[in-house]
């Protein structure tokens, strides 16, 4: 389709277009002439953006009903989206993959940091977990499913259209195989000397939480002849990794008896069973209860849920980190390590800091910061959009 066929959008007077020159990549509805041809724009469709003086700047994913009302796909305005520009995308990406690591365990796309927006692709092997999470990638899924495979060479495909960035998109829950044939049972995946298996079909996201990489392995170089204890811990997380490492000991904790399994599963197969256990639970609860019963643990790791998916909650979200570096930094011993980590790109790296510095106080222990974490460098982080920097991971030594 010529640029000419395609429909446009244009910015209100006082919307700023030099922002969206210079490299933002939502557009959102109070920024644009919403009028009754705008309107009947299809949840999707692909539309040339102009300013208000109807100078072109891009070409635009647009969902009309959706508070991000449009995605900048390219600034090129001769490019066709099609299969061919997905090839692109995805070679670029898998590029700078290839640079990054020795196996093909990671995430390959990530969504607008990849140009791809709101586009997800996590590999296991040679098997692809895409979420399309915004309206035009639904509409495009066959072109970049068969960009996908062609660039990769995956039998597997599972389009994994679940959770709630679909739903602000007006798009249905949707769980299938696309190409090839579902996995017989959870996927061993090996990462900083461990093994974790993933559930493609029924864990949580994708399967397997690639971003806490790097966190993982800065927090084993303290685990050597460490006792310890992994909150939130998901399919073994952090603890995993520390027994690989030469852990004394791991505790997972999880609320989610299928994911502490895995975990299970992930430290037979990694060969440190003998020095693994779970505890199913709240982990506020759990919290409590290791707290009243006096254990103590040289490295503790809390990885939480994201408390503040959204600026409307983001108040009682920084109460709820506050309070789990408030239970969690009393069973640190003397010199010990807390791992405190984030996921809520709506607490930014100062108010989640402060949060837990808080609660650290509460809890009357004095703490060093050793390092701020980030995702690893497979997420990577498009500048003009703070979003795409969600995660930070706080290590802390905590003194007598």
């Amino acid at each position: 389709m010529s640029r000419d066929d395609l429909p446009t959008l244009r910015l209100k007077p006082k919307a700023d277009a030099r922002s969206i020159r210079h490299g933002v990549p939502w557009v959102y509805s109070d920024m644009l002439v919403m009028d009754r041809r705008s309107r009947a724009i299809a949840p999707g469709a692909v539309a040339v953006l102009e300013d208000s003086e109807r100078v072109p700047l891009a070409l635009v994913a647009v969902t009309p009903e959706s508070r991000i009302a449009a995605r900048v796909l390219d600034r090129d305005l001769s490019a066709n989206i099609d299969k061919s520009w997905f090839v692109s995308k995805l070679r670029a990406a898998l590029d700078l993959r290839d640079a990054l690591f020795d196996a093909p365990f990671y995430r390959l796309v990530h969504a607008e940091a990849d140009g791809l927006p709101g586009v997800v692709i996590d590999r296991f092997g040679d098997v692809l977990v895409v979420q399309p999470n915004a309206a035009w990638a639904d509409v495009l899924f066959d072109a970049l499913l068969e960009a996908a495979v062609e660039v990769t060479g995956a039998s597997t495909v599972i389009k994994n259209g679940m959770g709630r960035a679909r739903k602000l998109e007006g798009l249905d829950e949707v769980l299938e195989v696309a190409r090839g044939a579902a996995p017989e049972g959870p996927l061993a995946v090996p990462m900083n000397g461990a093994t974790y298996m993933a559930d493609l079909m029924g864990g949580q996201k994708t399967g397997l939480f690639y971003d806490q990489r790097d966190n993982h392995a800065f927090a084993a170089r303290l685990a050597k002849g460490a006792r310890v204890l992994d909150v939130f811990s998901h399919v073994g997380g952090f603890a995993l990794s520390a027994l690989a490492a030469g852990a004394e000991s791991a505790l997972a904790v999880d609320g989610s008896a299928p994911a502490l399994e895995l975990a299970t599963k992930g430290a037979e197969a990694s060969g440190v069973a003998e020095r693994f256990a779970t505890r199913q639970g709240d982990a506020f609860a759990v919290l409590e209860s290791l707290l009243a019963e006096g254990a103590q643990y040289d490295l503790v790791i809390c990885d939480p849920p994201a408390f503040a998916p959204s600026k409307k909650v983001l108040t009682q979200g920084l109460r709820a980190y506050e309070r789990v570096a408030r239970l969690a930094a009393p069973l640190v011993a003397p010199g010990g390590s807390l791992v405190l980590c984030s996921c809520s790109h709506a607490a930014d790296i100062s108010k989640f800091g402060n949060a837990c510095a808080r609660g650290i106080g509460r809890a009357g222990r004095a703490a060093q910061l050793l390092r701020t974490g980030y995702a690893a460098p497979d997420h990577p982080m498009l500048p003009q959009l703070a979003e795409s920097g969600y995660l930070k991971a706080l290590t802390y030594r905590l003194l007598a």
